[in-house]
């Protein structure tokens, strides 16, 4: 694995993420926060659950540091609430992304599991990890938007490519 591989990659996690998070604007707020049959609960929820993961992996990677415990999805009581801390984590998650190299993506990454169990494994399986787990819980949450009548669309990676490949704006 590469940086361009992997910058790519996150490209496509935050193309897609873009996608959902325009849908959920037709969301009204009961909408966001009615609990649902999803896995972390309503759609504030898996979202707030899909920052936090981005967030917590960044902070193990980059940081050295392991938080103890997800950010609390009650901290964004709205999708603006969200959408802000997401801009930040975003930006933060590109940066590192971009910084760097083969050699380090080949590197094992030792942490805390957030209930305390220490672990490792390698850089670029962890930053895989975060964009596939981001397409699981993706999703989800288009299965509900679609319901509620604000599909996102597809957000399959191949029509980020073709974009890409087109030489369109992804």
């Amino acid at each position: 694995m590469n940086t361009a591989e992997i910058v790519t990659l996150y490209d496509y996690n935050y193309w897609a993420t873009q996608r959902i998070l325009r849908a959920a604007r037709g969301l009204t707020e009961t909408e966001f926060l009615a609990p649902t049959a999803l896995s972390w609960g309503s759609v504030r929820d898996v979202l707030a659950h899909t920052l936090s993961a981005e967030w917590i992996w960044r902070t193990r990677c980059q940081e050295g540091r392991s938080p103890a415990a997800l950010l609390d999805p009650a901290e964004f009581p709205t999708l603006d609430a969200l959408v802000e801390r997401w801009t930040v984590e975003e930006q933060a998650m590109r940066a590192y992304v971009a910084s760097l190299d083969s050699a380090t993506l080949a590197q094992p990454i030792a942490y805390r599991s957030t209930g305390g169990r220490s672990l490792s494994n390698t850089l670029w399986h962890i930053l895989v990890h975060v964009v596939n787990h981001g397409t699981q819980h993706r999703a989800e949450v288009a299965h509900v938007l679609t319901s509620y009548g604000h599909s996102p669309g597809d957000i399959d990676m191949i029509l980020f490519a073709r974009e890409l490949d087109a030489g369109q704006p992804a």
